[in-house]
């Protein structure tokens, strides 16, 4: 392994823990939204039937998958999804997205863009921007293709 190959995976390391507590704070501040209940409405709002399995939602979001059903029962709990029933197996259920919870995304979302312009997109000129977004891609579609 290259100094320049431990160099870009510190970097992603360092990037990811200093800035997700400053999103997270924004968007708490701003709209009263934690960054992990964002990340679980915007998984919800772009699913088919914008609804997931507790399984899917749990590989899709940045929230760990033992912590999903804690944040589903969060956000159930200010009414901005619903947990359904899943009448094929009963062992699992689905999380669906309620209208309340699509207008706290909708409302959270220039708060969140706006953080992520300010803090990240910005120190990088576009074709920088497009390589980071092409390189970690090309890591998460290994990933899946293992899964």
């Amino acid at each position: 392994m290259s100094d320049t190959d431990t160099a870009a995976w510190a970097g992603l390391l360092r990037v990811h823990a200093a800035l997700v507590p400053v999103l997270d704070r924004e968007l708490q501040t701003a709209c009263g939204l934690p960054l992990t209940w964002y990340d679980v409405l915007l998984e919800l709002n772009s699913a088919p039937d914008r609804r997931l399995s507790m399984g899917e939602l749990g590989a899709a979001a940045v929230v760990s998958r033992s912590r999903v059903s804690r944040v589903v029962d969060q956000l159930a709990a200010d009414g901005l999804v619903t947990r359904e029933g899943n009448p094929d197996d009963r062992r699992s259920a689905y999380a669906a997205i309620t209208d309340a919870g699509r207008a706290r995304l909708r409302a959270a979302a220039p708060v969140y863009l706006a953080g992520i312009e300010r803090h990240f997109t910005s120190r990088m000129s576009a074709a920088e921007t497009r390589t980071v977004a092409a390189a970690l891609e090309k890591v998460l579609a290994a990933q899946r293709n293992r899964a």
